[in-house]
């Protein structure tokens, strides 16, 4: 699946889903992901019930408005105690299915909200 999204706020966009995973802009196939404004870095996150501020440290400095959370090919939610620590920290948390944060991710950067992301592999 191929994601047309124009690049108005700058940094890295999901430009669609292939088998190894996310492909980032025109070249880049990483099967999770960090995003933030002006990055993106492979990952290789914890099961999601064991998912805590470390995992995430990259994406939680400087601040976002919130992060996304992609949780897989369907909707989980992460552990409380971590929803809870990012808040704390005045960042709020949307988790969905990892397809739709990436979607939501293209929309929202492209209106230039601040925002960060964590996605899991589709296969997750």
């Amino acid at each position: 699946m191929k994601i047309n999204r124009e690049r108005d706020a700058g940094g890295p966009i999901v430009r669609g889903f292939a088998r190894g995973g996310f492909r980032l802009d025109e070249e880049q196939v990483l099967p999770a992901v960090l995003l933030t404004v002006s990055a993106a870095q492979g990952w290789s996150p914890p099961p999601l019930a064991e998912l805590d501020e470390a995992a995430l440290e990259a994406i939680l400095s400087p601040a976002p408005e919130f992060i996304l959370i992609g949780t897989g090919a369907t909707l989980a939610r992460p552990p409380r105690a971590l929803v809870n620590a990012v808040e704390a920290r005045g960042i709020g948390v949307e988790m969905m299915d990892s397809r739709a944060a990436a979607k939501a991710w293209g929309v929202l950067r492209s209106e230039g909200r601040q925002i960060a992301a964590a996605l899991y592999p589709l296969d997750a």
